[in-house]
């Protein structure tokens, strides 16, 4: 795979509570963001890879999900990881 134990680990570290803490709420957006731009680059290439088109799609949606929790549960953990991510707020 693309990313190795120690490439997660450390965005775990960087995002999350600590690096052994995968299930935490940023740690989970971060890794997610990650596997975007992956995927976006390798779509960029491959314009007619439709199952690659379908994955990031899902994976989209389950960021924009953990990004709603964390928008209910703590505005604050939100506003944070959006920055440290430089995504742009898409809950209104």
């Amino acid at each position: 795979m693309y990313l190795s134990k120690e490439a997660k680990a450390e965005i775990f570290a960087k995002h999350g509570k600590s690096a052994t803490d995968t299930g935490s709420t940023e740690g989970q957006v971060a890794l997610f963001t990650t596997r975007i731009a992956h995927l976006t680059g390798h779509l960029k290439k491959n314009k007619h890879d439709f199952s690659t088109q379908l994955s990031l799609q899902k994976l989209v949606g389950k960021r924009r999900g953990l990004l709603a929790y964390l928008y209910k549960k703590d505005i604050e953990r939100y506003r944070a990881i959006i920055k440290a991510l430089q995504l742009r707020d898409i809950i209104k």
